[in-house]
């Protein structure tokens, strides 16, 4: 199982402790030190290519305009009318650079839960289980959300996502399933930066929510990494730095906390502010839906890219 772990954090913490006079001193050593280019490997492994189903299995309470919200970037994926760029649609174009083509998300079955069947504290088990309720299917990734009163195994703790596979009676048959919980009350800080303080690091200001739901944004942005992770490593067999998949950076986990250029620790990048309402996005979306996405890292440059 993949983990949107959270690293980024962790750099965070180093940068705020070894750095106390950033505006004197960093500019001047970061124009001086080129980093490595990142570089994930492809293990030759399958990857889900061609039309995509995703598969939606909602644990909990959602309400309406939070359904939408998550439902709308899906259906941006890969729409027959994209908006212009900066667009959901551009930023998964991405994904097409990966061996194979493209991928084409198609928004599939939608199973509800709202009585909480396995109760309201989940063990990895139990969210595999909760993806099987949507069907199997080789060409499909059942995305398990889970609302903001749910707790599941490590949640807060080391990830805010995860993704993986089942395997069926036969030892090819493997099927991909994906997982994503709302931390608005559990632990924004961790899950939903940059549209909350950070619980370590430099305390900049928050950036505001484009749909005004600090929960359900940060779910959007973790939502787009574990699928960018699926489709490009589904079965551990695909794209990821590191001689663990389950442990490696993937498509964007290799580029977390950068969201837009010039981005470094504590500090998102170049985004586009709404003028009237302030909120931060830097992608058009369905309905006129903006979002804030992350970097993906691009095999053709071996570069973290950004919409803006």
């Amino acid at each position: 199982m993949n983990s949107i772990v959270l690293a980024f954090l962790l750099v965070l913490l180093l940068f705020s402790t070894t750095n106390n006079n950033f505006c004197s001193a960093t500019p001047r050593l970061l124009a001086l030190v080129k980093p490595d280019p990142i570089v994930l490997k492809y293990h030759n492994g399958k990857l889900l290519k061609g039309n995509v189903t995703v598969n939606l299995i909602w644990y909990g309470k959602f309400t309406s305009p939070q359904k939408s919200i998550l439902v709308d970037f899906l259906q941006s994926l890969s729409p027959r009318r994209p908006p212009a760029p900066p667009s959901v649609a551009s930023w998964w174009s991405t994904t097409a650079t990966y061996k194979g083509g493209p991928s084409n998300i198609l928004l599939g079955k939608q199973v509800v839960d709202e009585k909480y069947s396995l109760g309201k504290s989940l063990k990895d088990a139990q969210i595999t289980a909760l993806a099987t309720k949507a069907g199997l299917g080789p060409s499909a990734v059942n995305v398990v959300l889970t609302s903001a009163d749910v707790a599941v195994e490590d949640f807060c703790m080391n990830t805010c996502g995860t993704h993986g596979y089942t395997s069926g009676k036969k030892p090819d048959d493997k099927y991909a399933y994906a997982w994503v919980g709302n931390s608005g009350k559990q632990c924004p800080g961790q899950c939903a930066w940059p549209f909350y303080k950070p619980v370590v690091g430099p305390q900049t200001p928050p950036l505001v929510a484009p749909n005004g739901d600090v929960g359900i944004d940060g779910m959007v942005i973790n939502l787009a990494t574990v699928l960018a992770g699926t489709v490009t490593n589904p079965f551990d067999g695909g794209y990821y730095q590191g001689a663990d998949s389950t442990a490696g950076l993937e498509a964007v986990t290799a580029c977390l906390g950068i969201f837009g250029s010039g981005a470094f620790p504590g500090y998102p990048g170049k985004v586009v502010v709404d003028k009237t309402s302030g909120a931060s996005y830097n992608a058009q979306g369905a309905n006129g839906r903006r979002y804030l996405l992350p970097a993906m890292w691009d095999p053709a440059t071996s570069t973290c890219k950004t919409l803006v």
